[in-house]
């Protein structure tokens, strides 16, 4: 009889071990871009899809696993992984709400410009934040995210981002109250702005309203509602468009100022 010739399957052992815990790490290592993505302006707007998000998030992190250092995949299935998993939140969470607080400057402006004007009753659903706010208000967070990204700066907050992982590796210790105090300070700077967006313009209505006062006080027979509102609105619509160019020198220094604070905040944290 001729001998029996035994073929070698060839196929490898699937190591479904490693598998699920490369997939843990990489679920791991998505907490803080992905906190950062969803809570950011721009990127956690309401026009943006969940799976656009969701797909971003995944893109970005694919680099992080090829430098950032990430802990025992055994640590996050113990007790100790909740507090791991809940400081990566915080960060990426407490970055994106830095930014939003700085861009809530520029929709306060517009609401207070409009209450100036008598425009307060103009409100439409935001599709940025998805709640109702002033038109002008409306149009000041737009152009503001529109030189947001015209600048790349949305390119350097996400550069920020990344560049956390080596500043503060996943799984290793910071100081959150350098987290708590940021947006503080930031809170602070977006009353700031938001005054000095809206100054130029308020300044000038005020005057109108003032010098409407008198003329109607003076000749009671005119309508203020049919002479002063019309001439108010007129105003403001012409104030907006000369003030333009003096509007986005300021929308630009609001988010030179977003990005330096955060990048201030990951540095303190990290050598806190």
């Amino acid at each position: 009889m001729e001998n029996l010739v035994s073929y070698d399957s060839g196929v490898p052992a699937l190591q479904l071990g490693e598998a699920l815990d490369m997939a843990l790490l990489f679920l791991f290592a998505m907490l803080r871009i992905g906190g950062f993505i969803i809570a950011a302006p721009v990127f956690g707007a309401r026009f943006i899809p969940l799976q656009v998000r969701i797909v971003t998030s995944v893109i970005l992190t694919i680099p992080v696993m090829s430098f950032a250092e990430l802990p025992d995949p055994e640590i996050l299935l113990t007790s100790r992984g909740v507090g791991l998993i809940l400081g990566e939140l915080a960060i990426g969470i407490s970055a994106g709400l830095l930014l939003m607080i700085f861009f809530s400057a520029a929709v306060m402006a517009g609401d207070r410009i409009a209450s100036t004007a008598g425009l307060g009753f103009a409100a439409q659903i935001d599709p940025a934040s998805g709640t109702q706010a002033p038109v002008v208000g409306q149009l000041f967070s737009l152009a503001l995210m529109v030189f947001f990204v015209a600048s790349d700066s949305h390119l350097v907050a996400l550069r920020i981002m990344l560049d956390s992982y080596e500043f503060i590796p996943p799984g290793t210790l910071f100081d959150t109250g350098i987290l708590i105090q940021s947006g503080i300070a930031a809170a602070g700077e977006m009353f700031g702005f938001a005054v000095r967006l809206m100054m130029p313009v308020v300044s000038v209505l005020l005057m109108v309203n003032m010098a409407i006062g008198v003329i109607t006080r003076s000749a009671p027979q005119l309508n203020i509602f049919s002479f002063g509102f019309p001439l108010t609105m007129t105003v403001t619509i012409v104030l907006l468009y000369l003030g333009a160019p003096i509007l986005g020198v300021a929308m630009d220094k609001l988010i030179e100022a977003s990005i330096d604070a955060l990048m201030q905040m990951m540095t303190e944290a990290a050598n806190g």
